[in-house]
């Protein structure tokens, strides 16, 4: 685990399952229709329970760059907060600003709740093949300027899939702390 303190706020990056993190919210690295699907989103679905399922077909889909919120089944957090990140094409189809915006929806969202913890996934790195490097500093970046423009948010937890996935995030925590 490593952490850095940004004001009255925590980052932790850490290794493990996300459905098992203790937290107000957890982040789902969901797809347009929030009807489920592979990595992450799946392990959410299923370890959550039907109701994730039945709230997500209510919400009828969700934007890329944006992030809709339904309750967390039997998951331990209160909310599942489910963002859509964009799948790579090379960097050349606005994809930065688009993750950038997944984690900004994301943690607006986790403040309109009033939440004090919240933990994410590494949005669009699985399936939709965003590089783990450029992702991690993008990730970091957007959830270091929201807690430095006076968030009520006390924790952030990154919950990593992996050496790999860890070591880019501890690298790119490393190089924004600076």
């Amino acid at each position: 685990m490593k952490t850095l303190t940004v004001g009255k706020a925590t980052i932790e990056l850490r290794q493990g399952d996300i459905t098992q993190t203790a937290a107000d919210a957890i982040v789902n690295a969901a797809n347009e229709s929030l009807l489920g699907g592979g990595g992450v989103d799946g392990a959410i679905h299923r370890a959550g329970g039907p109701s994730i399922l039945e709230e997500c077909r209510r919400l009828g889909g969700c934007p890329t760059g944006q992030a809709k919120v339904t309750g967390a089944g039997r998951l331990s957090a209160r909310y599942v907060i489910h963002a859509v990140g964009p799948v790579w094409h090379g960097g050349q189809r606005g994809e930065p600003e688009l993750l950038t915006s997944a984690y900004r929806s994301s943690l607006a969202r986790a403040e309109e709740l009033g939440l004090r913890s919240v933990a994410f996934p590494s949005i669009s790195t699985g399936a939709y093949g965003y590089p783990i490097e450029q992702a991690a500093r993008v990730a970091l970046g957007a959830v270091l300027d929201h807690l430095r423009s006076g968030s009520g948010l006390e924790r952030v937890i990154f919950v990593l899939f992996g050496e790999r996935a860890f070591s880019a995030y501890e690298v790119a925590l490393d190089g924004l702390a600076r």
